[in-house]
């Protein structure tokens, strides 16, 4: 009976390797943390050993040592490590991140400022600030009056 144009799940197809081959390493089951990381010592030895050789002059291919070029393009790029990384070096900054940075400082500077009260704004904020707190106290003088006078009327109703 067909069973139309697609196939099932290929079930039944899988494989288990025996003891024998996982003692011998010859299983086809993915390799192990331990195994990749033994591999990748290994491959980082041969690194080492390969950049020693590079002492050697290389080999040039065709007429590539025939004639000496000084194209800077040409050059591969060296790679630094860590190790060899001048640090007294100073590196200068783009126009943009100089900008931040004076951007930075000049808010800082503003803030501090702020803080102190030397600005118009901290100024016209503390007039403000004293006015309010000038009509809290009348306000509150004035309830205190209210409720005085409330508890006076109580009291000559009671007499």
């Amino acid at each position: 009976m067909g069973r139309g144009k697609f196939k099932g799940k290929p079930t039944g197809r899988r494989h288990f390797s025996t003891p024998e081959e996982m003692l011998a390493g010859t299983s086809t089951r993915p390799r192990t943390f331990k195994q990749a990381e033994v591999e990748d010592v290994e491959e980082e030895e041969t690194e080492e050993s390969e950049e020693e050789s590079e002492e050697e002059p290389e080999k040039r291919k065709g007429t590539q040592g025939l004639i000496d070029i000084q194209n800077p393009n040409l050059e591969k790029p060296k790679n630094l490590k860590a190790r060899d990384v001048d640090l007294e070096k100073t590196t200068e900054l783009s126009r943009r991140e100089r900008e931040e940075i004076e951007k930075q400082k000049a808010h800082e500077r503003y803030m501090r400022l702020q803080e102190q009260g030397k600005t118009e704004q901290a100024r016209k904020d503390l007039e403000r600030l004293s006015m309010i707190r000038q009509q809290r106290a009348e306000a509150a003088k004035k309830r205190e009056e209210e409720k005085l006078a409330r508890e006076q009327k109580k009291s000559e109703a009671r007499k």
